[in-house]
């Protein structure tokens, strides 16, 4: 049984604890420098891959083909699609596809390709928003840990260093600044990134549903089947 002076194995552990996060305050704020540099180059190696990812996807033309749904040219919309990649493409393509079903199983179709379609478009968009709202709270954590640093140092200076001791803690906090500026370079990019592809995708979004609105204005329209005439199966002879 422990004497009643003798402190709580609880009280060693939290000493134990305040050393071992002492000593990790005290390495510095390199190691965020490092891992700041390092998602830069992550940040444009995604930006770059989405660029590309976009811009290789896209559909020219909308306002016309949309004319030409409403006019009922399902064919020459069909040949236009041919192998076109994009949203606007794939969606489209399975909801003259889906014509013969009617326009409430367009509507359906075209309302699923596009939250299909935006999982693709909206890959890695998640890191860019991430990064652009915590970087600069990464480098404010280099920051604070580099003045830490610092004035760790002024405290165990010597007697001989203690007149140098104000020249060392400024060097230090203008060092650990630095952590805090590099933050917000490697912030701003992936933030004005991630809003410029979500506006991107909002286009995109906006000329699919124009061309499914043309595509059902169509079917629901005076005189029409409710069946394009490219898609419409074959009548019988005495029809």
């Amino acid at each position: 049984m422990e004497s009643a002076g003798a402190p709580f194995p609880r009280d060693k552990a939290f000493q134990v604890l305040t050393q071992t996060l002492l000593r990790f305050t005290l390495i510095g704020e390199d190691w965020i420098l490092y891992l700041l540099i390092a998602l830069s180059f992550l940040s444009v190696a995604v930006m770059l891959e989405r660029l590309a990812y976009f811009g290789m996807r896209g559909l020219s033309g909308v306002d016309a083909l949309a004319q030409a749904l409403r006019e009922g040219d399902v064919v020459g919309v069909q040949g236009r699609l041919a192998g076109t990649r994009g949203m606007e493409g794939e969606v489209l393509r399975a909801a003259i596809s889906a014509a013969p079903r009617g326009p409430e199983a367009v509507q359906e179709v075209i309302a699923g390709g596009i939250v299909r379609q935006r999982m693709h478009y909206e890959r890695f968009l998640a890191f860019l928003g991430t990064l652009g709202n915590n970087a600069p709270f990464i480098g404010l954590l280099g920051t604070v840990l580099g003045i830490i640093r610092a004035f760790q140092d002024l405290a165990m200076a010597g007697p001989g260093q203690a007149a140098q001791g104000p020249q060392t803690v400024m060097a230090g906090i203008s060092q650990a600044l630095v952590a805090t500026a590099i933050g917000l370079f490697v912030a701003l990019p992936a933030v004005v990134a991630y809003n410029s592809f979500q506006r991107w995708l909002k286009t995109i979004v906006a000329r699919t549903n124009t061309l499914g609105h043309a595509l059902v204005a169509h079917l629901r329209g005076p005189g029409a089947t409710g069946v394009p005439h490219a898609v419409a199966p074959a009548r019988s002879a005495g029809a």
